[in-house]
């Protein structure tokens, strides 16, 4: 909830409602203004901490601050994925984890507005980095069949947090209170949790040329597995490619996100799916705009988001794994666009149910008058429920598609760079849902033309996504040659799967980590040249 002006009376044009179910509303401009809304703050009781005015005149605040945070989110994730491939995943986790904390009491312990924007704008890059690491990091101790399985997992997990913050809501009554005691989770999750449990990824460390941390990881993760057979594991795993990366200690090697542009499969891939994201993010309010006359309060409202996000995750975790992440990031942006493109002719040709309501011009008065109420009236409901329908399923169909394009982009995008262009996919993710907000300041008259560039954004996301690889039951690119092999398969025609590969690979499998140091030896070594295929 948002901060609420408690020390000032209440003007009688205002009806006083939190920024988390929407927007104030005034029933008619005040006829006089209230010196202690308008005027210079009111001296407060030493107890009562500093509160503000968020209606009527000051209503613009709300989407101001909404806007801030959702641009802290985005400058978090670039941010976050720049910092994931330089120093890795697990610092960079528990250091947005550790800047959470003192922002979070910062946003609690706010005396004006203005210190509020900061904070949050703050607290959510610090979010979205803790989001991004962790993200990655579990995506790449994951083997093939199981990637999306655990990703779709946690995601339950994010909406059951979702469920569960409006009780949370109800029991501290206060947003100061609410804020205070998220921070205090955080500060719990990083003080016990977290530095025990998260693990560095093997996997970028054998990808950046970093062999005695992967050793040591590797070694730490096999004794929580099985301590009893910890030493005949390691002699089975461990030595075939550490040894041979060690032979020459290399210094680590490290890329960056300017070496996505100079590619051309990965920064075609990257761009693709960071557009999906956007669309579908951004196309989403135009949906659920039209379910807020038939959910008019906030819980009501905020349940059905919820459900269809939670409908939206438990198709992606039955289909992808099915019939591919390319073929249905395909089908929900097709319904996606179908349903905007619907959802635009109807809301234009709304069928009134008094026959005086109709407007004359060429004929059609006369039409509409030769028509019953009792003929308009179920006509009308027929046109609601269709408009209700292609919402709910707009909104569902959306909510997959940005999931779907984060997760994809983490599978397509070599290990080596993965944080940085996750963190571009999720920051456009983000963009586009600061449209939201955006379109609910007071006086915006561009929600159609809105409508309109998102629904042909969606047919052109359509055409654009034919032109991606399919990464189902594929390892995971490791450096950058790696994902520029990747091709473009037939749409009902899937490459072979490679699953329950090992997080080392042997030398006859040609998936290791940094082009497999040994057998490029050894293959260097060979007189013969490579015979072409």
């Amino acid at each position: 909830r948002s901060p609420r002006t408690a020390a000032a009376p209440t003007p009688r044009c205002c009806r006083r409602r939190s920024a988390a179910s929407g927007a104030p509303r005034c029933s008619a401009p005040p006829s006089r203004a209230s010196p202690a809304v308008l005027g210079p703050p009111t001296l407060t009781p030493p107890r009562c901490p500093p509160q503000w005015d968020l209606v009527c005149a000051s209503r613009w605040k709300v989407p101001l601050e909404q806007t801030t945070q959702l641009l802290g989110w985005t400058l978090g994730s670039v941010t976050a994925g720049l910092a994931c491939d330089r120093f890795g995943r697990r610092p960079t986790f528990l250091l947005a984890l550790a800047l959470a904390v003192p922002v979070g009491l910062g946003v609690a312990l706010a005396t004006d507005f203005l210190m509020v924007l900061v904070a949050r704008l703050l607290f959510g890059a610090a979010l979205a980095g803790a989001f991004l690491a962790l993200y990655v990091a579990r995506l790449e101790l994951c083997e093939p069949p199981h990637r999306l399985g655990v990703t779709m997992v946690a995601g339950f997990f994010w909406i059951a947090g979702e469920l569960l913050l409006p009780g949370l809501a109800l029991l501290c009554r206060d947003w100061r209170v609410l804020q205070g005691a998220v921070t205090m989770i955080l500060a719990l999750l990083a003080a016990c949790w977290c530095p025990a449990l998260l693990l560095e990824s093997p996997r970028w460390l054998l990808a950046t040329r970093q062999p005695e941390r992967a050793r040591k990881t590797l070694q730490a993760l096999a004794e929580d597995d099985c301590p009893q057979d910890t030493g005949s594991m390691l002699g089975s795993l461990l030595p075939a490619e550490l040894e041979a990366l060690s032979e020459e200690p290399p210094r680590p090697r490290y890329h960056s996100v300017c070496e996505i542009c100079s590619s051309r499969v990965i920064w075609k891939n990257g761009v693709i799916l960071g557009f999906a994201a956007f669309i579908g993010s951004g196309i989403r309010h135009c949906f659920t705009r039209n379910l807020v006359p038939h959910l008019p309060h906030f819980f009501s409202s905020h349940l059905a988001l919820v459900g269809t996000e939670a409908a939206a995750c438990l198709f992606v975790c039955l289909t992808a794994e099915r019939f591919g992440r390319r073929a249905i990031l395909l089908l929900c942006t097709v319904l996606t666009g179908i349903s905007s493109l619907l959802l635009l002719a109807l809301t234009q040709c709304k069928t009134p149910t008094d026959p005086r309501d109709a407007a004359p011009g060429r004929g059609e008065e006369r039409e509409v008058q030769d028509l019953s109420p009792d003929v308009l009236r179920p006509l009308a409901d027929l046109l609601e429920l269709i408009v209700l329908t292609l919402s709910v399923v707009g909104t569902a169909a959306s909510h997959a598609v940005t999931m779907l394009s984060i997760f994809f982009a983490s599978e397509v995008l070599p290990t080596v760079v993965r944080g940085a262009g996750l963190g571009l996919v999720l920051g456009a993710n983000f963009v586009g849902k600061a449209a939201a907000p955006i379109t609910a300041i007071p006086n915006s008259r561009g929600f159609f033309l809105h409508h309109v560039v998102f629904a042909s954004f969606a047919i052109l996301a359509v055409l654009s996504i034919m032109l991606l690889p399919e990464s189902q039951g594929r390892s995971l690119p490791q450096s950058l040659q790696d994902g520029e092999s990747q091709r473009r398969p037939p749409l009902f025609r899937r490459p072979p799967r490679e699953d329950h590969l090992p997080l080392l690979a042997p030398h006859a499998i040609p998936h290791g980590y940094s082009g497999l140091a040994s057998s490029t030896k050894r293959m260097l070594r060979s007189p013969d040249p490579p015979r072409e295929m």
